[in-house]
């Protein structure tokens, strides 16, 4: 499946160190999981942790479930065995914590050929996304909001008011080079209103998905992030509104009362090769 095509509502940290967790993962009805060989992961644990993952990984058994593989920073005693490592398994992508700096993309860049991803989580990284999300193997941006939080010293409230400013930045670069975007995670997990309030904000303001920390979260993120019945049905009937106006020479259509013009009509499309995709993912 394209990379660009294949839906991300719910992305999955599991630690690469957890055998049992990473076959767990197998029949979980998640889009894509980050395998993490950073936060999750003891110090005295990193190597053992490369081995566990990368003998999961060739097992396979992962379906058309997006693998992707978090390392630990480059300026980190690991981050050079882990690119390496990364390299060599089979996986999707590998995604690099606190990226600041195209710099710091070339040089994983040099230590793999797999597609690179990219952890958003400091001020500098927010004012660089631009050029991040413009770099030739970049696929995809993680919104670190723990960590950014942290940085930027904030108060956390519901509405995420004090975020809005980093989660637009690094939005507008992601939509800008065509790179997937990934919303940050909600540590409640068992808080399943705000879990749902927090996810329709993020699919709102335009995130393709929802990382997450628990399976519990799964059902929430996939269902908030996936274009609704009305959504599809209203796609549908855009698109066969608009065909029948141009047929007879027309440029714009009707429907529900609202003008229907071309730029609806890719809106439309992509909805439905969403949910397409979504339907072949669970299928």
């Amino acid at each position: 499946m394209d990379m660009r095509a294949r839906p991300y509502r719910s992305v999955l940290y599991i630690p690469g160190s957890k055998g049992r967790a990473l076959d767990k993962a197998r029949s979980l009805p998640v889009d894509a999981i980050i395998m993490d060989l950073e936060d999750a992961v003891a110090a005295g644990e990193k190597s053992n942790a490369r081995v566990t993952l990368a003998t999961a990984l060739a097992e396979g058994g992962y379906g058309a479930r997006m693998r992707i593989v978090r390392i630990n920073g480059l300026d980190t005693e690991w981050g050079q065995d882990d690119a390496r490592a990364a390299n060599e398994m089979e996986c999707d992508a590998v995604l690099l914590p606190k990226v600041e700096t195209t710099e710091q993309l070339d040089a994983l860049a040099a230590l793999t050929d797999k597609p690179l991803w990219a952890m958003m989580e400091t001020p500098k990284g927010m004012l660089n996304a631009a050029a991040i999300a413009a770099h030739p193997k970049l696929a995809g941006m993680v919104m670190g909001t723990n960590d950014l939080a942290k940085e930027l010293q904030c108060r956390f409230r519901p509405d995420r008011l004090p975020m809005a400013t980093s989660l637009g930045l690094c939005l507008l670069a992601a939509k800008a080079h065509g790179a997937i975007i990934v919303d940050g995670v909600y540590n409640a997990f068992k808080d399943e209103e705000g879990l749902r309030a927090e996810c329709e904000q993020g699919r709102d303001m335009g995130f393709d998905g929802k990382t997450l920390i628990h399976p519990a979260q799964i059902d929430i993120a996939n269902a908030a992030f996936a274009p609704t019945d009305a959504e599809t049905d209203l796609a549908r009937r855009q698109i066969a509104a608009f065909e029948e106006a141009h047929a007879e020479g027309q440029g714009v259509a009707v429907v529900d009362g609202r003008i229907v013009e071309n730029l609806h009509i890719v809106t439309a499309r992509e909805i439905l090769a969403k949910a397409d995709a979504i339907g072949a993912l669970n299928g």
